[in-house]
């Protein structure tokens, strides 16, 4: 028989041709060993991965979900289930947001101002007609409605009614794409009728009428959301402005040379969040629908008031703070029979109809 080839490893060993099945076999042993080895080594974290979630909110939700409530629900994430979580957003008047929703935004959640655009969500197949099947009724915070003048109230604006005064020159956001608009308008409206009635014993629908009219003849700018219209009154444009009271205190904690002026009667604006469902695949619900939940927790509600919001869920965290203004007569949506009747009846048939459209 004829002398086999000789193979060597590294090292003083050799093998013999006729040791080729031996050869073989370490060679099969020496690869999963080395299979084995790289699967247990570290990889570049310890956490099971990342993941996203996309909020599309109204203007004013811009601060107090990127300075508190994402870092404490990613924080509170990764520690129970080892996880992180990232967010992506996008902030703009509700109705405009709405509309990119509408259109294929991709976002997991929506914070809105108003409840009729999350109707609007409902009709096109975005979110189910359960969606306020929460403690709260969907809604997250809420903030009363005020007026924002120059500093040391140069006009003398004490109430909704001074703004119709000649000669003041009112920034208003756009009803067409901003909620807090809307919010404004059945503000004015609604103050109109709930003073009246206090002061009669009936609601006046023809003073609060001719209050909004008048009111609305001293608008010089409509921009598309509270914020923007916040920043045109800030960069100097107009006398005054009706907005959230959140932009007011926020105002003042920038030292801004404004003041606030707080009506004798106003509304309080409540502001809804909303899965997406449509956006939301399977394996994406169950982190989509804590972070909806968290919002009502108390951390994510302290965090709301701490950004000028009003809490929905604990109103010892609303007297705690000496800053939220006292309202002689409040008042909610519901006066109006809720936004399926306040919609329709006010902002249509009386805002655009018998103002605007005069």
């Amino acid at each position: 028989m004829g002398r086999g080839r000789r193979v060597c490893f590294r090292g003083p060993y050799c093998i013999h041709g006729g040791d080729e099945t031996l050869m073989r076999r370490i060679l099969a042993i020496t690869a999963f060993l080395a299979i084995f080895l790289t699967a247990c080594l570290p990889g570049p974290t310890d956490t099971k991965g990342s993941r996203t979630i996309t909020v599309y909110g109204f203007s004013i939700m811009k601060e107090s979900l990127e300075r508190d409530i994402y870092p404490a629900f990613a924080a509170k994430w990764l520690r129970e289930h080892g996880e992180t979580v990232t967010f992506n957003s996008s902030f703009a008047g509700s109705e405009t947001i709405t509309n990119q929703i509408l259109q294929g935004a991709p976002a997991d959640i929506a914070i809105l101002s108003i409840e009729g655009d999350v109707q609007r969500l409902i009709k096109a197949g975005h979110v189910p007609e359960d969606w306020w099947a929460t403690g709260q009724k969907g809604i997250v915070n809420k903030t009363p409605f005020a007026i924002i003048v120059r500093r040391g109230n140069p006009l003398g604006i004490q109430d909704f009614a001074d703004l119709a005064k000649p000669g003041v020159r009112l920034i208003h956001p756009d009803p067409v794409s901003s909620g807090g608009a809307q919010w404004s308008i059945l503000a004015i409206y609604g103050s109109e009728l709930k003073k009246s009635e206090v002061e009669t014993g009936k609601a006046d629908p023809a003073r609060a009428l001719s209050t909004l009219q008048a009111i609305w003849k001293n608008v010089v700018s409509t921009p598309g959301s509270a914020r923007e219209a916040r920043t045109q009154l800030e960069t100097g444009h107009g006398d005054a402005l009706i907005t959230y009271e959140l932009e007011g205190l926020l105002m003042k904690q920038a030292n801004a040379p404004f003041d606030m002026v707080i009506p004798r009667s106003t509304i309080f604006s409540e502001h809804p969040a909303v899965v997406v469902e449509r956006n939301v695949t399977p394996e994406e619900k169950e982190l989509v629908f804590a972070f909806r939940n968290f919002l009502w927790s108390d951390e994510a509600q302290q965090a709301f008031v701490k950004n000028h919001f009003r809490s929905v869920t604990n109103e010892s965290f609303n007297t705690s703070n000496p800053e939220f203004a006292k309202i002689e007569l409040p008042f909610t949506v519901e006066y109006f029979g809720g936004w399926v009747k306040a919609y329709p009846d006010v902002i249509e048939a009386i805002f655009r109809d018998q103002v605007k459209g005069k």
